[in-house]
């Protein structure tokens, strides 16, 4: 399975910071935002890996990640967005690079606290068709919801006034290879944009739609108060990590100059 993240978009709910740069650049806490979806991807076992980005900061991306060896791996692939018109047209640059393989997409102002191996494990033993994961939110009107009928998804609402239930479609897909099919097929919504929603309806109505639940905590960095809270719970995650084994003399400075307690050894 190969692996896809979408870095591209203009980022203006987090102007001024984003005239300057990609919001996928952006810090969240002591890294850059993008570091983040790649880590997820790396974590589930996927070595293959696409980003999708645009604008006028794309190159600094490779300046960045160069060829991802700060993630173990040999190589990375780039592909340039032009315009703005939604994340599947986004997607939709990865179809020769995909070359029919399935396909796992994360967007990359997505961070989470665990992982989704198992879900990948799972997904590789289907046949065909796609999977989402859910997360039970306070506020799933900012999200596509998912409407049930049992435990099956019937379909999916774009940011809906009234959810019809608590969770959300987080940023994290898995898809066959007829997605790009999908996106052929697709019409732009009444903001104009390709809508990511729309594949993964299409996916229901052939009844090939799976989900699974995320343990642990997700958000997406999108808006300055997500940025912030992103950054948080990055951090709260880091000096958990810390605390586990007696800090190096590095560790034990960056917890100082955060104002932390040192663990205390064998507690």
């Amino acid at each position: 399975m190969k692996g896809i993240v979408l870095a591209g978009g203009i980022g203006s709910r987090l102007y001024p910071l984003t005239r300057v740069t990609n919001k996928h650049l952006l810090p969240v806490y002591d890294k850059p935002m993008i570091f983040y979806p790649l880590q997820t991807l790396v974590d589930a076992g996927i070595r293959d890996i696409l980003i999708v980005t645009g604008g006028q900061n794309a190159g600094d991306f490779l300046r960045l990640l160069q060829n991802g060896k700060e993630f173990g791996l040999q190589q990375l692939s780039f592909a340039y967005q032009e315009g703005e018109a939604g994340i599947a047209d986004a997607l939709r640059l990865a179809e020769p690079w995909a070359k029919g393989d399935k396909i796992c997409v994360v967007l990359g102002d997505n961070i989470i606290e665990g992982d989704v191996s198992r879900a990948a494990e799972r997904f590789q033993q289907l046949e065909k068709g796609a999977m989402v994961m859910l997360k039970q939110v306070t506020d799933p009107e900012r999200f596509g919801v998912p409407v049930f009928e049992k435990d099956r998804i019937i379909r999916i609402e774009e940011k809906p006034k009234k959810p019809l239930s608590s969770y959300a479609v987080i940023g994290i897909y898995f898809y066959d290879g007829s997605v790009f099919d999908r996106i052929r097929a697709l019409k732009p919504s009444g903001r104009g944009e390709y809508e990511i929603t729309d594949i993964n309806n299409s996916y229901i109505e052939d009844g090939t739609l799976q989900h699974s639940q995320l343990e642990g905590w997700w958000t997406d960095a999108g808006t300055f108060e997500s940025l912030w809270h992103a950054s948080n719970m990055v951090r709260e995650k880091v000096l958990r990590g810390v605390e586990e084994v007696a800090p190096t003399p590095h560790q034990a400075q960056q917890r100082r100059s955060l104002g932390a307690p040192l663990p205390v050894r064998g507690a």
